[in-house]
């Protein structure tokens, strides 16, 4: 160890410069040490968090294979939410997936299309146009709203146009990202299920 690595002679600052502990003030130093003791647990209780949710990803997918053998059935990949009761229904362990989606240029053609088939429809479509402008119109970060978007599709409306911009819709699509995770609920006094939180602002 060099005379620079020294932590008994020596602190880095901030800006990677070695300063003479001497030179440091003692509530600095405590301040040091207390920030670094405390970051080192709350990193090896991430590491073991971590550890926690691959074992529960593991082992959740290990048991819906072994039921799934029950009826000679092999159920691929692990993906899927599933919900596991304990016997006396004190307990449930879900598996939920997200998914991130996007569109892509093809949105812009569906978007021509509408806006043709609101042009030439009576003046009757007032409502319809504000859901359409409701669902295109794009948030704060830029993003426009997905799920809005997608319940467009609901609407029956017999016209070739719209349905080649419904059609338009569907196949913008993407699934920018999925993500499994796994939740613990607990039943209380009233039969009332709460998570059980991980998060420590939300213990």
């Amino acid at each position: 160890m060099s005379q620079l690595e020294d932590t008994s002679r020596y602190r880095k600052d901030h800006r990677g410069a070695y300063i003479p502990v001497e030179q440091i003030r003692e509530i600095d130093l405590a301040r040091d040490e207390l920030v670094k003791e405390k970051a080192v647990k709350i990193e090896a209780a991430q590491a073991a968090l971590k550890a926690l949710r691959d074992e529960l990803m593991a082992d959740i997918a290990a048991f819906v294979q072994l039921s799934a053998e029950r009826y000679g059935a092999k159920v691929g990949g692990d993906k899927g939410n599933i919900t596991l009761m304990s016997f006396d229904g004190t307990y449930k362990l879900k598996r939920s997936t997200s998914e991130s989606m996007s569109f892509d240029e093809g949105l812009h053609a569906a978007k021509a299309l509408i806006d043709e088939c609101l042009e030439e429809w009576s003046k009757d479509t007032g409502p319809l146009r504000a859901i359409v402008e409701q669902a295109f119109d794009v948030n704060k970060e830029g993003r426009i709203n997905t799920n809005a978007i997608l319940s467009l599709r609901r609407h029956n409306i017999d016209d070739e146009r719209w349905q080649r911009a419904m059609q338009a819709i569907s196949d913008s699509l993407q699934v920018q990202d999925s993500k499994a995770y796994v939740r613990l609920y607990r039943r209380d006094r009233t039969g009332k299920y709460n998570a059980v939180p991980l998060d420590m602002s939300a213990l």
